[in-house]
């Protein structure tokens, strides 16, 4: 098995600056409480496609509305959920422990969910066993774990974008001391603003304005950003339902948790874009002083093509990039992404893919898994499909993969599954590639042209999409964008989107007096 990232290791601004990206998905759900799928399940999908996981149960509701006949089945559920999670929490830390590797960390974690101050999820640093520890709002449960588990927990608020006193954030009662970062991207969508490519579309309601990260911001609050799939059918790091970025120093449990606490995060939607930006020596996350006149440099990346790079200041477009008017490789050429996208077939149907990929003329460098489980954010929505577990791995210079893929449900909801190779390619190279027994050979050269699709029989078969392969220029950026005078107060973060739609967000970086 495999498991790499698609970006070369060695880049400049993360190598001046002495950090790497590692990738994760610290908040989703499965059968510890009330998901679908198995825990067990659960850990093995988290190994095949990310750095670090935390598998979180649902522990928690101080003020749930146990008196409103409306929403009983809601109730029902959760308080079945918690009584779950209670009864296995102290053996699931065995498990934990069984599953990691020195490439693969597990966090304990858990969560609390609040109409008044919002819902949070709870990180353990270690994998000693601890006890679930509960209080009714942030600044409560800050002084409990402060007191019991001092350096060594913390918790972020998720799916913020909700309206306050329906589960979204409470900004007067967040705590920066308690949550280094804040979950501002998942299954749920995106609350970066009032408005975005990723709405809100769970039966719990739309975004509202003041329960966004940008709004936080203009509170003044100091937090860095992630992304996680809140995924309800056991598949942590499902693609596209959202992934978190974390820029660690040093390896191990005590870079990735260091790295955290510094907010030297990224929220991702679904590909492992590297995405790194700092002020001289400051970094994604961290604490400026005022300057009279300072430069933003930028390292983007991406899993694909890079529609633009945008630069955000205290709430407003500060600059806008693009690749396609100031191309700045960071690769030679000859490096480029191939992405296999399979699915599709007629309605409610499902596929076992089986292949390889070997490329002729040429090389693969990195494999990424880009599978994803069910649209799934509550148990009453379904149950787990219960498919073989997905397999990929890169050995001999082969690519190899299993995995099923459910037709699409409907013509906006994605369940293809698919994988990228990050390639070099020499004039003339050839994509050699078998598909369930169908032999596909494909002058790289075509690729370049656009994407090539087939069916695996007549129309409603099983499909698949070779995806374009971009240019070094267009997938890769890395330069300096001029700021001026930067004040006490101000807030910058970068926001990059593919061509595909895929997306990411950095943590902001503050200017304070006293940095």
């Amino acid at each position: 098995m495999s498991r790499a990232y698609l970006p070369p290791a060695d880049l400049p601004l993360a190598r001046r600056l002495g950090v790497a990206p590692r990738f994760g998905d610290i908040h989703n759900h499965c059968d510890l409480s009330y998901g679908h799928g198995r825990f067990a399940d659960a850990l093995a999908r988290a190994a095949l496609q990310l750095d670090f996981v935390s598998i979180t149960g649902h522990a928690h509701w101080p003020d749930m509305p146990v008196d409103d006949p409306a929403v009983a089945h809601i109730v029902n559920f959760h308080v079945e959920g918690f009584a779950r999670l209670r009864d296995g929490w102290r053996a699931h830390f065995e498990v934990l422990a069984a599953e990691e590797t020195e490439a693969f960390t597990v966090f304990p974690g858990y969560e609390i969910h609040g109409s008044e101050h919002g819902d949070y999820t709870i990180v353990y640093r270690d994998l000693a066993p601890a006890p679930l520890w509960f209080a009714d709002s942030p600044p409560e449960l800050h002084a409990l774990l402060d007191r019991e588990m001092p350096g060594r927990a913390f918790a972020f608020p998720h799916h913020i974008g909700y309206r306050r006193g329906a589960r979204g954030i409470n900004w007067d009662s967040f705590e920066e001391r308690l949550s280094p970062v804040v979950e501002m991207n998942s299954m749920h969508g995106c609350a970066e603003t009032s408005e975005t490519p990723r709405s809100y579309l769970h039966s719990m309601g739309p975004v509202d304005g003041h329960s966004t990260m940008q709004w936080g911001l203009a509170q003044g609050h100091v937090f860095g950003v992630v992304g996680n799939t809140d995924h309800h059918s056991a598949f942590p790091g499902s693609y596209g339902h959202g992934r978190m970025a974390v820029f660690a120093d040093h390896a191990g449990r005590a870079g990735l948790w260091d790295a955290i606490m510094a907010r030297r995060t990224v929220a991702l939607t679904g590909d492992n874009i590297h995405l790194l930006s700092a002020v001289g020596d400051v970094m994604t996350g961290g604490v400026m002083a005022p300057a009279k006149a300072a430069q933003l440099d930028i390292e983007a990346v991406a899993g694909g093509e890079i529609d633009v790079i945008d630069v955000i200041r205290n709430g407003r477009l500060h600059a806008r990039l693009s690749p396609a008017l100031d191309p700045a490789p960071l690769t030679g050429a000859g490096e480029t992404i191939l992405y296999l996208e399979l699915g599709w077939g007629a309605r409610g149907s499902a596929h076992r893919w089986t292949g390889e990929i070997r490329v002729e003329g040429g090389e693969i460098l990195a494999l990424e898994p880009r599978f994803r489980g069910q649209e799934v954010v509550s148990p009453l929505e379904g149950e787990d499909a219960d498919h073989a577990l997905p397999e990929a791995q890169l050995a001999g210079g082969i690519a190899r993969f299993a995995v099923t893929a459910e037709a699409n449900p409907n013509n906006s909801t994605a369940a293809t599954q698919g994988l990228a190779l990050r390639l070099r390619l020499a004039p003339g190279a050839r994509i050699l590639a078998d598909l369930c027994d169908q032999r596909i050979d494909i002058d790289a050269a075509r690729l370049c042209d656009g994407a090539l699709a087939g069916n695996l029989g007549p129309i409603d078969s099983p499909a698949y999409r070779f995806h374009p392969l971009p240019a070094p220029s267009r997938w890769q950026w890395a330069g300096a964008v001029p700021l001026g005078p930067v004040e006490d107060g101000e807030n910058i973060y970068v926001r990059l989107r593919q061509s595909d739609g895929q997306m990411a967000w950095g943590s902001p970086i503050f200017c304070r007096k006293g940095a």
